[in-house]
């Protein structure tokens, strides 16, 4: 199976590392040449436009910052739309809307290819290794079809439903993930002005029913003080965003939902749109004149486990 990768930055790039690693036919596309040579010298080939990638091969996946951009690289006269033809099949790993995913794939379906959302969790450490989570929405059959190409960017694989579905999955999850980073910065807060010993504390909270996926990794660069998640304030907002769009059109009445957002937009006020998302926990540090730093953390994070083909759960 031929595949092509569209969009090579923190979380896309590394995908398609573990696909060149493993020996996959590559195609790459990304408006950063410094990112498509980078590729081109370890051995993937290179297209001129999404159309040219799309035509060259089976598997289009698109790994991409924000559903505008997207839209731009399917719907454009070279975009992949316009590439695509029967049995071919589109991916989409971006983190996006599930009307937009649904949106672009029935005009991928009008080309007779098929589409399917995948989108992924875990961080970007995790990426890196093959190590990440893959939550793919679509085709039964085709899943199974591409499964051996989703076992080697990531670990534990499921299948959600229908187009769509994957989607939603991946923006609660996003969600409960901010949820969790505005709450240890209150909780680091509380342990740093009760005089506790922050490593121990760490340990602590690691052990208890406190304990959380963003706490085990998250917490480690906040006591490092890097904050180095290799996640922007800007992208959690898209997320959060989302999340809080998409509960509106179920109307859902939600309480924590809408203060996340107005956090972390006080958040990109204060640091910036590109500073690392678990910056928002220094509006603790800097509302209560302390820090959070403890002897002993990474500056970033690597991921421990090692590769192993994925599977699905």
């Amino acid at each position: 199976m031929k595949i092509g990768f569209i969009g090579l930055g923190n979380v896309g790039g590394k995908l398609a590392e573990s696909l060149l690693r493993n020996k996959f036919d590559l195609t790459v596309r990304d408006l950063d040449k410094n990112l498509t040579n980078k590729f081109e010298n370890l051995g993937a080939k290179v297209a001129n436009s999404p159309k040219e990638l799309a035509k060259q091969v089976d598997l289009i996946i698109t790994c991409l910052p924000s559903p505008e951009v997207c839209a731009e690289v399917m719907e454009s006269e070279d975009g992949i739309i316009n590439g695509l033809s029967e049995n071919k099949i589109w991916l989409e790993m971006s983190t996006t809307d599930e009307s937009e995913v649904k949106r672009l794939g029935k005009k991928v379906i009008e080309k007779k290819a098929i589409p399917l959302d995948g989108p992924v969790s875990g961080g970007c450490h995790r990426a890196l290794t093959g190590n990440i989570s893959i939550f793919v929405g679509g085709e039964r059959k085709i899943f199974e079809k591409i499964l051996p190409v989703l076992s080697v960017m990531g670990k534990k694989i499921l299948h959600t439903g229908e187009l769509g579905s994957a989607s939603i999955l991946k923006v609660i999850t996003n969600y409960l993930a901010s949820v969790h980073l505005v709450a240890l910065g209150e909780a680091w807060t509380v342990a740093k002005k009760s005089k506790l010993d922050l490593s121990k504390t760490y340990k602590g909270i690691a052990a208890s029913s406190g304990n959380s996926f963003v706490h085990e990794t998250e917490s480690q660069v906040i006591l490092n003080g890097s904050y180095n998640i290799n996640f922007t304030m800007d992208l959690v907002l898209k997320d959060t965003g989302i999340f809080n769009e998409l509960a509106k059109k179920l109307n859902s009445s939600l309480e924590i939902s809408p203060l996340i957002v107005d956090i972390f937009k006080d958040g990109e006020k204060k640091y910036g749109s590109r500073a690392w998302s678990s910056m928002i926990v220094k509006r603790m540090e800097d509302l209560n004149n302390i820090d959070f730093r403890a002897e002993g953390f990474p500056n970033e994070l690597i991921d421990k486990e090692p590769e192993e083909i994925g599977y699905e759960i």
